[in-house]
């Protein structure tokens, strides 16, 4: 059986943003990841080492940095689960891009799988629902 891997938010982050890179350049360097993150190279590296011990990166030093099959489906699902959230704090409740941003950033976190599932599924059923005619939510 597989040996689950608990992750802290700062290690999502990193898998998060290599995604991203992945996305837009095809691979990610640390250079990029740490002008992404805002902080100093040498902070990159300590990361990077934890990610590719448990498989979820390839790294080599001075390297390129591409996620392994299983680190793109754990950055994958954080992204998601980030963009859902953000649309909803922007869309539903109406809080401003770059606040909804930041709130789903630290949201994805610490949402775990079912309550997310079951989040997801209900938003589902407002946007659906014929008689849930959504007000905008004014201060």
């Amino acid at each position: 059986m597989a040996k689950k891997i608990q992750l802290s938010e700062s290690l999502e982050d990193y898998l998060e943003i290599i995604l991203q890179l992945q996305t837009t350049k095809t691979v990610a360097r640390s250079k990029d990841i740490a002008e992404k993150m805002d902080i100093k190279r040498g902070s990159v590296t300590g990361m990077l080492k934890k990610l590719a011990e448990n498989k979820l990166i390839n790294y080599e030093p001075y390297g390129y940095v591409t996620l392994t099959p299983e680190g793109k489906k754990i950055a994958s699902e954080i992204e998601r689960r980030h963009l859902f959230l953000r649309d909803f704090f922007h869309r539903i409740l109406k809080v401003d891009e770059k606040t909804a941003d930041r709130t789903a950033c630290r949201m994805e976190h610490a949402m775990d799988k079912q309550t997310f599932k079951k989040f997801r599924d209900f938003l589902k059923k407002i946007d659906t629902c014929p008689h849930c005619d959504i007000e905008p939510i004014t201060d």
